[in-house]
């Protein structure tokens, strides 16, 4: 076995993969792997979750509070950091096992809350307020009158494929993804199949691409496979810039073996020696926790030369990009990995003929890439049995926004976004009222109540004209201003746009300026003025027309869709903001009035002292006032009061 560094379990398990074949072992090695999984502890394990959020909310703390009370009780247990369990409001989760029993799972359990948390789990007295449910199987024994997590409602509606490892192992062993049947399935791959059996087998799948165009991936594979040249790419798209997804981030941090087992599965299909692992800057957890992957599968004899005596040669390296949006774009993205300025092209030709350095190139998003192991594993028929009859398997989305419920959900294409926001998320927080779903990130759509029942579907989606992007969903409620949230995503596309087109860099600077002369009060209130108002809107409409036709990359011609889909769901409140100048949901700084309610202000001067323009005036003790020209609707005032004497309309 290649690899420079001795390891008996490894060494053992490919031992036993090469003299039996990948998908039978003897027992007694199902027996070693088992122990290696703590499928049947012998002593107490503590799991606490260690991706990007829960770190935020203080799992390391808490991990390290965790450790100090084993210590100190005397008890031997294990602490195991895991990626996340998916719901990002439950941050810290904290996971107990004790022998024989079902795993306890809490949530929020910071650093102050440990000591008490593992009282009541070592003394069978458990605290109910952080409680979340049990998770276990046959053999096990369950605690009594705690639900299971399956039943809870943001699991009970997904169907965990690509996140069934995802808060049940470490993901920083190599050791325990193998026990886990890691890296089985590329054994297996390089062993009894030739390169265009691997292809028709992931297109025999129904797999299709994850990044949103929905492309059928075995088929893209051909095209590189059958493009004459000494050398081929493959290329993971991890780079994912949306506002509001981390559906990648939180791959790369709860199981990236299996990326990379993906990767080197796709690079063997295509023919390729060279992978590159392309990564958004700025990113320093899933970078880490990667490339210590990615050393550790080296060392392993993983990837390199010769792999595991197959003849089959493979290299992956981790590059970052320097920050650009429009990297995300096929062209662009191979520009930037070649030290040029990241800037889309007119294709074709395609990448799968002239990509790379000019050599066939196949770029695939990381959740697409999850999915490889799997259908090697388990056969492309397996693959089919789920998701509807053109979209199969499930789809991931990093669910944001107003629900009660939010974080990485995985649901099995076919699922209505219904399901989604009233199950999953269990409805809206606060008990307000629903108002739209945003899908597809800057370039993306709305999808408002009357059309919740769409499915999660490539095709069903795009009849409705509404792409299923990179994964991101946005729940937004009513105290949300469509006008303003869309001038977010249009001056996200504007400082993004690369320039090289005159419809995308000019256009979208032109929507961005009227959409912010429209949220707020004009300097003067003649007719010229509001006629000026009421023209740049119509403007709107044959902005985004020329854009969608004329601009050269999708990043363009993707870019008005915020608009035109506010537009036609929410076409009141453009008119309310131009007409009556009122925002609803009194978001739009620049449209609200405040003022002050003399039979309640005391004269206390505290809103003067805050204002940060001064527009306040008055004599302590007596009522103040608010000159209107000079404020800038921060609300300030609004918030510091005691009294309940300023008012906003």
């Amino acid at each position: 076995m290649k690899g420079e560094k001795s390891n008996e379990l490894m060494t053992f398990l490919v031992e036993e993969v090469l003299r039996y074949g990948s998908d039978t072992l003897p027992a007694a090695t199902e027996k070693r792997l088992s122990e290696i999984r703590r499928e049947k502890p012998s002593v107490p394990v503590i799991y606490i979750s260690s991706g990007s959020a829960a770190i935020i909310a203080g799992s390391e703390k808490s991990a390290e509070a965790a450790d100090l009370y084993l210590k100190e009780m005397g008890i031997n247990g294990l602490i195991v950091r895991t990626g996340g369990h998916g719901p990002a409001v439950f941050e810290p989760i904290f996971s107990v096992q004790l022998p024989g029993k079902n795993r306890l799972v809490f949530r929020n359990i910071t650093e102050d809350k440990v000591e008490a948390t593992l009282n009541g789990v070592f003394h069978n007295d458990m605290p109910d307020e952080d409680l979340v449910a049990q998770s276990g199987s046959t053999g096990f024994e369950a605690w009594h009158g705690i639900p299971f997590i399956e039943d809870i409602p943001f699991f009970k509606f997904q169907k965990r494929v690509v996140l069934e490892n995802f808060g049940f192992y470490d993901p920083e062993s190599i050791e325990e993804y193998i026990a886990r049947g890691g890296y089985r399935s590329f054994l297996k791959t390089i062993r009894n199949y030739t390169h265009e059996e691997v292809c028709d087998i992931v297109e025999r799948s129904g797999l299709r691409g994850r990044s949103g165009g929905g492309f059928t991936t075995g088929l893209k594979w051909k095209y590189a496979l059958n493009s004459a040249s000494d050398n081929r790419y493959l290329i993971c798209n991890a780079k994912e810039s949306d506002p509001g997804s981390y559906c990648d981030r939180s791959v790369l941090e709860g199981d990236p073996h299996r990326l990379i087992e993906g990767i080197c599965i796709a690079s063997y299909a295509i023919g390729a020696s060279n992978a590159v692992i392309f990564l958004k800057t700025g990113s320093p957890h899933p970078y880490t926790r990667l490339k210590n992957a990615l050393d550790a599968a080296r060392e392993y004899g993983v990837i390199g030369h010769n792999i595991l005596s197959s003849g089959f040669n493979l290299d992956i390296i981790i590059r970052e990009e320097a920050g650009a949006f429009v990297c995300g774009e096929e062209t662009a993205l191979i520009g930037s990995l070649e030290g040029k300025r990241g800037m889309p092209e007119l294709k074709p030709p395609y990448p799968t003929s002239d990509g790379l350095y000019g050599k066939p190139t196949v770029i695939n998003n990381v959740e697409t890439l999850m999915n490889v192991p799997l259908i090697m594993a388990r056969g492309p028929e397996w693959f089919r049995t789920m998701g509807t009859s053109n979209s199969k398997g499930t789809k991931l989305f990093s669910l944001g926004g107003r629900g009660r419920y939010t974080g990485l959900i995985e649901v099995e294409m076919g699922t209505t976004f219904r399901t989604i926001v009233e199950g999953i998320s269990d409805g809206i927080r606060d008990g307000r009222a629903f108002k739209a779903l945003q899908i597809g990130g800057p370039s993306g759509t709305f999808i408002t109540d009357k059309n919740l029942d769409l499915t999660v579907d490539f095709d069903a989606l795009k009849e409705q004209g509404i792409a299923m992007g990179s994964g991101g969903l946005i729940i937004i409620d009513e105290t949300t201003c469509m006008v303003d949230f869309v001038r977010f995503y249009m001056d996200f596309i504007h400082k993004e746009s690369c320039g090289k087109c005159i419809p995308c860099r000019e256009g979208t600077g032109r929507m961005l300026e009227i959409l912010e002369n429209i949220i707020r009060k004009p300097h003067n209130e003649d007719s010229n003025a509001t006629l000026e108002r009421f023209k740049g809107v119509m403007q709107l409409e044959v902005i985004a027309s020329v854009m969608k036709d004329t601009s050269l990359c999708g990043l363009g011609q993707t870019a008005p869709n915020p608009f035109i889909s506010a537009l036609s769901n929410f076409r009141e409140e453009f008119e309310e903001h131009i007409f009556d100048r009122r925002c609803r949901a009194n978001v739009c700084r620049g449209l609200r009035t405040f003022s002050i309610d003399v039979d309640k202000c005391t004269g206390c001067t505290i809103c003067a002292s805050k204002c940060p323009v001064n527009a306040i005036y008055g004599t302590r003790l007596q009522p103040f006032f608010i000159v209107d020209d000079k404020c800038i609707g921060c609300g300030i005032c609004k918030d510091v009061c005691k009294f309940s004497a300023v008012t906003v309309r």
